[in-house]
């Protein structure tokens, strides 16, 4: 059974960094894309950033292109957003999740079987 872990949240002012980490484990971990989902208060989830199982392959957002960077190190099975200029907006619970391979071209959440409980980011002065 894959199990997803997430660290990293935190309070952080705008404009400023945080480095989420989504640490997996459980059989062929390394076999299952990554992504990275995000929900706020009476919102819904959206995604925000994934990567393949090998790594060759990202996509992200609009809203944080350019600002978020996914990266994977298949060594330690974990994955890694990296996000710089966060605006107040960029607040939410972030979840990441697992699906085999490749994150597909709408990599929509029900599309993802296995999930993480979420890290707080909370961005605010």
């Amino acid at each position: 059974q894959l199990q997803l872990v997430e660290s990293g949240g935190g309070l952080v002012q705008p404009g400023g960094s945080l480095r989420l980490s989504c640490a997996a484990s459980g059989l062929s971990a390394d076999y299952y894309a990554i992504g990275w989902f995000r929900q706020a208060p009476g919102k819904e989830r959206e995604g925000v950033s994934c990567i393949s199982s090998t790594g060759e392959s990202t996509v992200t957002a609009d809203s944080v292109k350019g600002r978020f960077t996914i990266s994977r190190d298949n060594a330690k099975i974990t994955v890694y957003l990296q996000m710089n200029s966060l605006k107040p907006e960029d607040t939410a619970l972030y979840y990441c999740a697992a699906r085999p391979r490749f994150c597909g071209t709408s990599w929509s959440p029900g599309g993802f079987a296995s999930w993480g409980q979420g890290t707080q980011v909370t961005v605010s002065s």
